[in-house]
């Protein structure tokens, strides 16, 4: 089922300081890490009924497509697959924006393309994480007695140092619109028992599927805060493939070298959409909501539209969908990917954020300066004839110095060639997941 698990904690403690909040102890052992680490929030609770304009809930869902196809024309230019969730980036960093003020703030609302004023921003936010926990209500159809309604599970997390002091009001923008308190951990006295205990968070919350987003040496003793997204689907497709139908074929790798892989086929009425260099096909999963949509650039064609896909081009291709009988081909595929996205962000245009002396985190914290230091991401995916899991984690690690229609004729899609996916929520237009397969083995 689709939740939106909120901060749980036992003996939580505001202490109001002037205008900000001081976090008391964890009581946690030295050399250790805590399940339950003790927690500081707002005394404010999630808003559940949000009165956000549709214009508000457009503005945003535009924002974070370009953003999304921003940041994988970006980190498009490693090789090999490509795998990740800028929902979970946007999200993470939503959270980091709601304490960012002057310049820090200007720059990072043109990265991250977010157009509203905060006031606006994060309730829009808010109200996007309540539509997607609505995919949990889908009932599969008659043709499917196994099947499962879309499991889709995002929470957030912040992660302070105890004993420190954050800003009531940022608390309170984020335990408002994300459900997210603020666990104490002690990254000062214990990094490293701090660092296992969120990778256990994110573990917990991605089914296992990302054991260590932080890896040894990511949190130091000058660590102040970790603001964490976690996201988890795993769905059935509308019209699964038959596992008998699975047989070895032949994909071209990058194009050119051959190889065998396990292509799944079936002949489906699916949207599906042909353009200049390009076949498209959105599958879709239990509910019709959500599907992942595949584009298939012509054979020599790959690099030509993979540098051409931004929103407006993703937007065209959803548009020009339409129900036809598709004679199917495509792969399995499974790998995951990881990615360090400081410099990457830093690039786009959000240099301040991660500069000591220009970073300007005020509506965070009084008590000193903070700066981002890494930005980081792990995600993974597997599809198979049954469906789609997919998992994926960003951690913002901050620290601080002193300061239809009928169906026509059967078109054929052997899918036996590089090609870029999303997998999306259509009524939102959120894009949850993006990348690419060159090779599926």
């Amino acid at each position: 089922m689709v939740s939106f698990r909120c901060s749980l904690f036992a003996g939580a403690a505001l202490l109001a300081l002037g205008a900000s909040v001081g976090c008391g102890s964890t009581g946690s052992p030295k050399g250790t890490s805590s399940t339950e680490p003790a927690m500081a929030r707002s005394n404010l609770e999630r808003d559940l009924s949000p009165d956000v304009p549709a214009g508000d809930q457009t503005a945003l869902a535009q924002g974070n497509a370009a953003f999304a196809f921003d940041l994988y024309s970006a980190l498009a230019e490693r090789d090999g697959n490509l795998f990740f969730s800028p929902y979970s980036i946007s999200a993470a960093l939503a959270m980091t924006y709601a304490g960012a003020r002057g310049e820090t703030e200007s720059e990072m609302a043109t990265t991250l393309h977010f157009t509203l004023p905060q006031e606006q921003l994060h309730p829009a936010f808010n109200q996007l994480d309540l539509t997607l926990e609505s995919r949990s209500e889908a009932e599969p159809p008659p043709s499917l007695p196994d099947g499962q309604p879309p499991q889709l599970n995002i929470a957030n997390s912040l992660w302070g140092q105890e004993d420190y002091s954050f800003e009531a009001p940022f608390l309170d923008t984020l335990a408002l619109n994300y459900g997210a308190g603020l666990r104490l951990v002690d990254f000062a006295g214990d990094s490293e028992g701090a660092r296992v205990t969120i990778n256990d968070w994110v573990s917990r919350e991605t089914e296992a599927r990302i054991p260590e987003l932080l890896a040894p040496g990511t949190i130091t003793t000058d660590t102040r805060l970790v603001l964490t997204n976690a996201i988890y689907f795993l769905a059935n497709w509308l019209s699964p493939f038959e596992p008998e139908a699975t047989q070895p074929g032949t994909f071209y790798v990058d194009g050119a070298t051959e190889a065998t892989v396990d292509m799944m086929h079936q002949t489906e009425n699916f949207d599906y959409a042909a353009g200049d260099g390009y076949q498209a096909v959105a599958l879709p999963y239990v509910g019709s909501d959500l599907s992942m949509l595949l584009l298939v650039p012509d054979a020599g064609r790959f690099a030509e539209v993979e540098a051409n896909v931004d929103a407006e081009l993703m937007g065209t291709v959803v548009g020009s969908l339409e129900s036809r009988n598709v004679q199917l081909a495509m792969p399995k595929w499974k790998f995951d990917a990881s990615f360090m996205l400081g410099q990457t962000l830093q690039a786009l245009g959000m240099p301040s954020a991660f500069s000591p002396s220009a970073a300007d985190f005020s509506g965070m914290t009084t008590a000193e300066q903070l700066w981002i230091s890494e930005v980081i991401h792990q995600a993974y995916i597997s599809v198979d004839e049954a469906g789609t899991e997919a998992a994926a984690a960003t951690a913002v690690v901050m620290v601080g110095m002193a300061m239809p229609t009928e169906p026509v004729d059967i078109v054929t899609l052997d899918i036996d060639r590089p090609f870029l996916f999303v997998i999306r929520d259509a009524p939102t237009g959120a894009v949850l997941f993006a990348g690419r397969v060159t090779d599926p083995r």
